[in-house]
């Protein structure tokens, strides 16, 4: 007689969104980057002598390092498992924060927040959503995958005027400190309670009783990396993902300095605002992608954020910016941006399964980055050149419409929940 498993699921899955409420203090990079520069211009002993041209590239750097970790991370959890993983990713970010908080030095800051930071981001992440997942049915992959990385989104709602707080009391590089410690305990701590179901869990399906262990998991297609290497639909997906994540980035890292001119000290209001909609997006396209499918909802953010990039050029271009519209400008943005962030883990699992999640979707991600590196580098070399945002907003707008159209190249991949529940009855069936 099978034994009967406790459900874990639901502390599994807020657990993942702990770590990622952590681990998201990479949307706040604006606050911070803002700092530096006033640094740099106020000149005098300690401060930071940078190139404004290379203000972005700690954060530049730390997205291409964060994604293309998450290969040898998703390697980790699904070897040694998420608690393991998501353990060494606080150890790295907590030191990388650390390091940081004693320099001015560009490269160190580049290694620090880049290298070290990224690393750390990029295991923690990858062990959040996978164990998350495999607790929970088909049914449920667009909203459990949404919740847990709505943490990452979320983020900034307290962290940008907790951050805004202590710059104004200690300092930039004492904040780092603060945030390094933290963030050390935060993650190594919740990282005990990230655990997989026993081998042959079957999730709660209607007409089959949840908890169950079996002797094997349900027949599904599960994909190798070097098979889901050999299909037309990745290279697809790496590339609309490259483009949603990238025009997303481009405005989640310059988005205080945009509000400066019309906020002030104010403007860190914009990136918690903004972070709002980023947690929403990644909730509310989880639910709707499990509702209309994947492809469709990826289709109509696709769309929608092209329209709000062109939006974006006459409201943030004009003398004097309203803080209304820029609001709620930067709260759509971060919306549509974070629905990518629900629709790919889901995208990947739905086209290649979870046997191998965690190394597959760490390839899948690479696109976050290079989209985060190269997207964030042009922009910000863009407006050091010419002083405004229009062509940045206008390139990520021309990038949309080929995604928008990619999207449509796409073989639908909604599940049939009629199928699904077929086969786990026949499984359960089998197991009395």
């Amino acid at each position: 007689m099978a034994n009967t498993v406790k459900n874990r699921g639901w502390t599994v899955t807020f657990s993942g969104t702990g770590i990622n409420l952590a681990l998201g203090i990479l949307y706040t990079w604006s606050i911070f980057k803002g700092a530096i520069k006033q640094s740099i211009e106020s000149g005098g002993e300690g401060a930071f002598k940078w190139d404004l041209a290379s203000l972005n590239d700690p954060y530049a750097v730390c997205c291409i390092v964060f994604a293309f970790v998450m290969i040898l991370a998703g390697k980790c959890q699904d070897r040694f498992g998420p608690k393991v993983t998501a353990f060494i990713g606080g150890i790295l970010v907590g030191l990388g924060f650390i390091w940081i908080s004693q320099t001015t030095s560009y490269v160190a800051w580049v290694l620090g927040f880049g290298l070290l930071a990224g690393a750390g981001i990029g295991f923690g992440y990858s062990a959040a959503t996978p164990p998350a997942l495999k607790w929970f049915p088909p049914a449920k992959t667009g909203l459990i995958a949404g919740l847990v990385v709505s943490g990452f989104g979320l983020a900034s709602v307290y962290i940008a005027p907790l951050a805004q707080g202590l710059l104004g009391v200690w300092g930039l590089q004492k904040a780092m400190m603060f945030f390094g410690i933290a963030f050390l305990i935060v993650v190594c701590g919740l990282s005990m309670l990230l655990v997989n179901p026993p081998a042959g869990y079957v999730p709660q399906v209607a007409g089959v009783k949840g908890g169950e262990a079996a002797p094997a998991p349900l027949a599904k297609m599960e994909a190798k990396p070097s098979e889901m290497l050999k299909t037309r639909a990745f290279y697809t997906i790496w590339l609309i993902y490259f483009i949603g994540a990238g025009a997303g980035l481009m405005v989640i890292g310059s988005v205080a300095g945009m509000a400066k001119k019309s906020m002030g000290e104010m403007a860190f209001l914009v990136v918690a605002i903004m972070a709002i909609g980023n947690a929403g997006g990644r909730i509310v396209a989880g639910i709707l992608s499990d509702k209309i499918g994947r492809r469709a909802t990826l289709s109509i953010m696709l769309s929608f954020q092209c329209i709000l990039m062109l939006i974006a050029v006459p409201v943030v271009g004009a003398e004097n910016v309203s803080p209304v519209l820029l609001i709620l400008l930067a709260t759509f943005i971060g919306f549509n941006y974070g629905t990518n962030l629900s629709l790919f883990p889901s995208l990947t699992k739905d086209n290649w399964g979870l046997k191998n999640f965690g190394t597959n979707y760490g390839i899948v991600f690479t696109a976050w980055g290079v989209g985060g590196f190269f997207m964030g580098r042009l922009s910000q070399m863009l407006i050091a050149s010419t002083g405004r945002y229009t062509t940045s907003f206008l390139t990520a707008a021309a990038l949309l419409v080929v995604g928008a159209f990619l999207t449509l190249t796409l073989k639908g991949r909604k599940a049939d929940e009629s199928v699904i529940q077929k086969e786990a009855t026949l499984s359960y069936g089998a197991l009395k």
